[in-house]
């Protein structure tokens, strides 16, 4: 995570250049860094793919994008004429080993005009099946021969299954070191999530509490009101589990779950991550049954608009199997969380779009109020909020303005929009600049993506291997199947959901 220390001269390779991650994301991070003054003084964007585009042609694709896309708004002609200055285009198949002599050619020509030698990032912003074929063309073009100064960041999904993770990861590291290799998940580049190891490790009130003698238990849930959109094909190959909860959910949980690291070290954080991921309880199919819920969103009314129920959306087997809905309780067998559950849930179509983590405490050991001074009562919780929100509040119960003695439950809420004036970065301009700056703690490394799938490879074999019969069995705009529930309410408890503001 950035130190506000700008990076040495840079070349970014964007593979996919032409594509949607790079006109959403990408170029708007890329145009922000350079208005806030985070981009080096000499830097270098270099869009590539297969479509013919001149030079011209790029840059007026690009400046749509950042107009549509931008937190920052409209580009401001003077500043875009600076920044567009920077940026070119170059026509390759990513397939075709030959085109990338081209970049070396660029490379060098940089090099030249600054008299330095530049940091080179090659940005895999494309499908997961040309990750290897980039990686060995990159190599044989000689263009990965300083690991000093050559990043590669790769994009998830990283791999389909534990057996295609080892096998890219085999291959990433016959070709860069693990310190050039950048493991991209934008959700460990969002503000809340980074500030969920500011508030455990920067305050002394909290980590005595945070253990399994005062949690009770944890839930995560990443909830979307969209359906799969125009990525039917992708998705089917994919499902819930591969999509959300094998990278982004299982990640949130190894920030709420992590013991301290004793420093701020990269590698250090991440070996805190990965003790988290081993020390989580594996599955047998008896415990697939029982800890894992997967659902299917049918048709149904969202925002007063009918939509479609997840077979008949476009690109989708009629017959598909494929999950769009998972939630499954995991435990994590160590000395601080022994017997607290985890929640994790997520699912397309829900009631609500949010990302929310919560934390309840457990209850008081004894009540002394009488039973109607707390006929409200509820256990303290810590919520925090990433999306679309960006909060952290703590529930506590307080006495009601009165004679009589009535209790209620109160948030105390940090809120980042009444906080702080200045608007937060997008993830990916985190990200994108903490990979120019060498900082590698909030990537993922190598074992600990190997770890996630180890995890959760029992239950996608057992729902690969046994066909839902009750598909679909969630309507378009609920809270997902009634399982889910049966699945928390068995343990006594209940799925929360974050009151939203009224806009």
């Amino acid at each position: 995570m950035s130190t506000n220390t700008k990076s040495a001269p840079t070349i970014f390779v964007i593979f996919g250049g032409t594509g949607d991650l790079t006109s959403r994301k990408i170029a708007p991070a890329l145009y922000n860094l350079f208005l806030d003054g985070w981009m080096p003084a000499q830097f270098s964007i270099i869009g590539t793919g297969r479509t013919k585009l001149t030079d011209e042609q790029f840059r007026a694709n690009l400046l749509n994008d950042i107009n549509q896309f931008s937190r920052s708004g409209k580009a401001d002609p003077a500043k875009w004429d600076v920044f567009i200055s920077n940026v070119y285009y170059q026509v390759s198949d990513v397939k075709d080993a030959e085109t990338y002599k081209e970049f070396g050619k660029r490379v060098d020509k940089h090099n030249a005009d600054w008299k330095t030698k530049a940091n080179v990032i090659y940005y895999l912003a494309v499908s997961p099946n040309l990750f290897p074929i980039i990686a060995s063309n990159i190599s044989k073009a000689k263009l990965a021969e300083d690991p000093k100064r050559v990043r590669i960041v790769i994009e998830k999904p990283f791999g389909h299954d534990l057996e295609t993770a080892l096998e890219l990861n085999k291959l990433l590291s016959s070709i860069f070191d693990e310190c050039q290799i950048y493991r991209i998940d934008h959700y460990l580049g969002k503000e809340t999530v980074q500030n969920i190891m500011a508030f455990r490790f920067a305050n002394s009130i909290m980590e005595p509490l945070w253990n399994r003698n005062y949690i009770e238990h944890v839930q995560i849930s990443v909830t979307e009101q969209l359906g799969v959109e125009d990525r039917g094909d992708y998705y089917d190959g994919a499902g819930a589990m591969r999509d959300m909860i094998q990278n982004h959910l299982l990640q949130l949980l190894c920030h709420v779950a992590m013991e301290p690291p004793v420093n701020f070290n990269a590698d250090e954080v991440r070996d805190r991550k990965v003790d988290v991921l081993k020390a989580m309880r594996r599955f047998g199919p008896e415990e697939v049954r029982l800890s894992a819920v997967r659902g299917q969103y049918g048709s149904g009314w969202m925002k007063g608009k009918e939509v479609p129920g997840y077979r008949e959306e476009a690109k989708v087997n009629p017959e598909s199997n494929t999950e769009t809905f998972a939630a499954i309780k995991f435990f994590i067998d160590n000395w601080r969380w022994q017997g607290v559950p985890f929640y994790l849930r997520t699912g397309k179509r829900m009631h609500q779009s949010s990302s929310v983590i919560t934390i309840q405490f457990k209850d008081v050991p004894h009540q002394i109020f009488p039973n109607e001074a707390s006929e409200s009562w509820q256990q303290n919780r810590l919520i925090i909020s990433i999306q679309p929100e960006m909060s952290i509040r703590l529930q506590v119960q307080a006495k009601r303005p009165g004679l009589d003695m009535v209790l209620n439950a109160v948030d105390m809420v940090f809120d980042y929009k009444g906080t702080y004036e200045n608007q937060a970065p997008e993830a990916y301009e985190t990200l994108i600049l903490d990979t120019m700056l060498g900082d590698q703690t909030l990537f993922m490394r190598g074992d600990q993506v190997e770890a996630a799938w180890e995890l959760v490879m029992p239950i996608l074999s057992a729902w690969q291997h046994k066909k839902s019969l009750n598909f679909p069995n969630y309507s378009a705009d609920s809270w997902g199947p009634e399982s889910a529930e049966a699945l928390i309410a068995r343990d006594g408890f209940n799925w929360f959901t974050l009151p939203m503001a009224k806009k």
